[in-house]
């Protein structure tokens, strides 16, 4: 047993087979329950003599995954108020060590997921020298649901929060305060998009990461209103924070679920506004799109897998049920003319169903552009893509969303994984693209050119992994003047 002092009180963790010390659980706010519900995160409350923490807190309340995602994306849930908690895995305990440290943020749509998942557990991060700390934040109505008198993106505030925690504690545990990288994944990497736009990441962190998101993915403050009435009026109570407070958190989280099916049923922008085409009814509610720019003083590395919606597409079996009119409907709808752009995707898929250009298409409005502006503008920026394809599902699973997730932690025989992946995923590229995190972390330099917009270099990581210059050229063009 090891223990580390905090400003709220001293911590006990547990040193594992390997030498890496864990430390579970710690709060890093107040429980946001009570007087504290919908309202920003306060500071955690103290404790005397040694705090237990070897096992995992409790989980920001969330509805579980529908069929077949439940068994695709590893999440747990951990019943318990105090949920703003956070867990860190370090090789040196020692406050003279000053190691690099990466802070964790979950993906789950701003809905679910979890910091605690076993998939998420960074034992390899800190076998190669690093702090690694993951966290639990706010969801759906709790984190994003805009409410009258409430703070906007009270899941972003608890991001910061913890940010500030880390910041303030880390040194106790080995890490370097000014060498903090912030890495995230799909609503994690929005999030971290979300803070680069507005500057709130300034001094907080050196660097980040962004996998499968980036800045373009938020409700304006107008149809955020109209999400929190359709809510509200589903549950028969008012949108406001002290009705929603006395709904029972079963009926709550149900409701919750139940909008985003009659979203994902129904996506008329007349009624959800820009969560009609990204599908998420709870997300970062800012006025517009902001871009961090060459001054956000934070090197950055953003990427994307080559076939994301796949990953959406193939276990409910519509990949290949995908109708050539819903291609053409939902290429407009993303900002392109169906007639010149469908053959340019064709071209390069001339044996492509419907739903496998549909994936094509979706994957570039969602996840690649916005990737490529967010590298745009910020000069220095790595580009990586992630090309590595699962066997499951027949094979048409493909290089789909949240794929690379067990190879950048180095997990790939984590259970939890195995319906993603398949009985043998290539050690050597997990070998390869984790080493690439961890020196990004170390240096800023994950081991490719920084991308610009003359030679786009991009890192393909796959069975052999080599940078790539200006990926699908013609594919990227279509989208100039698409926001």
């Amino acid at each position: 047993m090891t223990v580390c002092t905090t400003e709220q009180g001293d911590v006990r963790g547990c040193t594992g087979a390997d030498g890496v010390v864990s430390f579970l659980g710690i709060p890093y706010a107040a429980p946001p329950f009570g007087p504290l519900r919908f309202k920003a995160p306060s500071p955690p409350r103290p404790w005397s003599g040694v705090r237990d923490a070897t096992v995992y807190g409790p989980t920001a309340p969330h509805a579980p995954y529908a069929p077949p995602f439940d068994t695709l994306i590893p999440e747990d849930s951990i019943p318990g108020e105090e949920c703003l908690n956070l867990n860190i895995w370090t090789p040196a305990p020692d406050p003279g060590a000053r190691l690099p440290v990466m802070v964790w943020l979950h993906g789950g749509a701003f809905s679910n997921g979890s910091g605690s998942a076993p998939g998420y557990d960074g034992s390899a991060f800190a076998r190669d020298g690093v702090v690694c700390v993951t966290l639990n934040y706010r969801l759906g109505v709790d984190g994003f649901l805009r409410l009258p008198g409430a703070p906007d993106n009270r899941g972003l505030l608890d991001q910061l929060a913890a940010l500030r925690w880390v910041r303030t504690n880390i040194a106790s545990f080995g890490g370097d305060p000014d060498q903090v990288t912030v890495f995230g994944e799909s609503a994690g990497a929005m999030s971290i998009g979300a803070l680069l736009g507005t500057g709130e990441l300034r001094g907080l962190v050196r660097r980040a990461i962004l996998q499968s998101g980036s800045c373009h993915y938020f409700l304006r403050p107008g149809s955020a209103d109209r999400i929190a009435a359709h809510l509200a009026a589903k549950l028969g109570a008012e949108p406001t924070p002290e009705a929603l407070a006395a709904v029972p958190p079963d009926a709550l989280l149900t409701a919750q679920a139940d909008l985003r099916a009659e979203l994902n049923a129904r996506p008329d922008p007349t009624l959800w506004g820009e969560a009609a085409l990204n599908m998420m009814p709870f997300e970062p509610v800012l006025p517009d799109l902001a871009l961090p720019g060459p001054d956000c003083g934070i090197d950055l590395l953003v990427g994307t897998n080559r076939e994301e919606y796949r990953l959406f597409l193939a276990p409910v079996h519509r990949l290949d049920a995908f109708p050539e009119s819903r291609l053409r409907t939902m290429t407009a709808a993303y900002g392109l003319d169906p007639d010149r752009a469908l053959p340019v995707y064709r071209a390069t898929r001339p044996t492509a169903t419907p739903g496998e250009l549909f994936d094509a298409v979706a994957t570039d409005w969602f996840y690649r552009l916005p990737a490529i502006r967010l590298a745009e503008s910020v000069p220095g920026s790595h580009l990586y893509e992630f090309a590595w394809r699962s066997p499951q599902f027949d094979n048409r699973l493909g290089a789909c969303h949240a794929l690379e997730l067990p190879f950048v932690f180095d997990r790939l025989h984590e259970s939890s994984y195995a319906s993603l992946l398949g009985p043998t995923p290539p050690q050597p590229l997990a070998d390869t693209m984790h080493a690439a995190w961890v020196s990004f972390a170390r240096t800023g330099d994950p081991g490719w050119p920084a991308y610009d917009e003359i030679t786009r270099t991009t890192m393909v990581f796959a069975e052999e992994s080599a940078p790539g210059k200006d990926l699908r050229a013609e594919e990227r063009l279509l989208w100039d003047g698409v926001r």
